[in-house]
């Protein structure tokens, strides 16, 4: 079989589809290699000191571990000299950071979160690197870019993807015109085209969700999940499994390749915040790719990408994998309770 590598594909890619022009392109491929510098700094494990924590939170009020810190630094020294940026934004990191530009200013501004999952590293588990991208409003060309202009809706990013460091290392990336996969060979040091147009495989009986909050949530996600919990002899009429990783990653890895749903709720712990993951982070670039996978993602109600960001750091609930089961989902938050 003929191998086609990222570069290569990324080539053709720009040749066939007007959407994806030279300068995004190459921003993809310095993401990609940083993705590729993170994975194998990971593989050292306690080898390379990048086990545990630093002793310190992020902006998210989470404690930080050195990979997290490890991870967007690499990132962070990869876009800087690329000349593709305007500025970007981290998880990891309160503000944006504007890019310092010895060339024109970049035409895009890259989200990511460096490395989701972390609290598995530690434990040898599949953790992974998650991105968004976003076009600048042309007027950054003339002034310095501020938090707002990354406040646009996920509808509008103009690519996404995620690599993932487990057994193997991948790569999953749209353009908004299909999902594509690509594993690292690291005898050569290449990404190499897996997968063309994945589709999430319909039915499935199988979710993801941390069921240890389940008293937290609102009735209708508690009843939707214990009627799958009861099989074949409940309501659902059929036998569910149930999966859950701690990295968002794996899980929607999983859903790709087999199907299923992820499920993160609204919690009454925090009854005012309306989640807990992020919007621009996680929910955005991953919702935009399970949507070019043929599924769906929502909030519970409302389209993911379609929530207009009223900061860089806000957080949502998440529904998200095959359609079927995301409709059913919303169903039960529109029942009234049970008497």
């Amino acid at each position: 079989m003929q191998r086609i590598t990222l570069s290569r594909f990324l080539i053709e890619q720009q040749r066939q589809d007007n959407n994806l022009p030279p300068q995004l392109r190459l921003l993809i491929e310095v993401v990609a290699r940083a993705c590729k510098a993170i994975s194998f700094t990971i593989n050292k494990g306690e080898l390379g000191g990048v086990l545990g924590s630093l002793g310190q939170q992020n902006v998210q009020g989470e404690v930080q571990k050195k990979l997290d810190v490890i991870a967007n630094d690499i990132l962070l020294d990869a876009n800087e000299w690329g000349g593709n940026l305007a500025a970007l934004a981290s998880e990891e990191m309160e503000a944006i950071h504007p890019i310092p530009h010895r060339y024109p200013k970049g035409e895009y501004l890259l989200v990511y979160d460096p490395i989701d999952g972390s609290s598995n590293i530690d434990v040898n588990l599949s953790v992974g690197t998650i991105f968004s991208v976003l076009k600048a409003p042309e007027a950054v060309s003339g002034r310095a870019v501020t938090e707002a202009d990354f406040l646009q809706p996920g509808r509008q990013q103009v690519a996404a993807g995620y690599a993932i460091y487990g057994p193997q290392t991948t790569l999953v990336l749209t353009f908004g015109s299909g999902v594509f996969g690509f594993t690292l060979d690291r005898e050569v040091g290449s990404w190499v085209l897996t997968q063309r147009n994945i589709t999430i495989p319909a039915g499935h009986r199988e979710f993801a969700v941390n069921m240890s909050n389940q008293r937290h949530w609102a009735p209708g996600m508690r009843r939707y999940v214990a009627d799958c919990i009861a099989g074949r002899d409940g309501p659902r009429g059929a036998d569910f499994n149930m999966r859950w990783t701690g990295s968002m990653v794996a899980d929607i890895e999983r859903i790709l390749r087999r199907g299923g749903i992820f499920l993160y709720p609204w919690d009454s712990r925090e009854p005012d915040r309306a989640g807990k993951l992020r919007l621009m982070y996680e929910a955005n670039p991953l919702g935009l790719i399970i949507e070019q996978a043929g599924g769906a993602a929502t909030d519970g109600a409302r389209r993911i990408l379609d929530i207009p960001p009223d900061s860089l750091h806000q957080r949502v609930a998440v529904v998200m994998g095959c359609t079927a089961e995301v409709a059913a989902v919303a169903g039960y938050a529109a029942e009234p309770p049970a008497a």
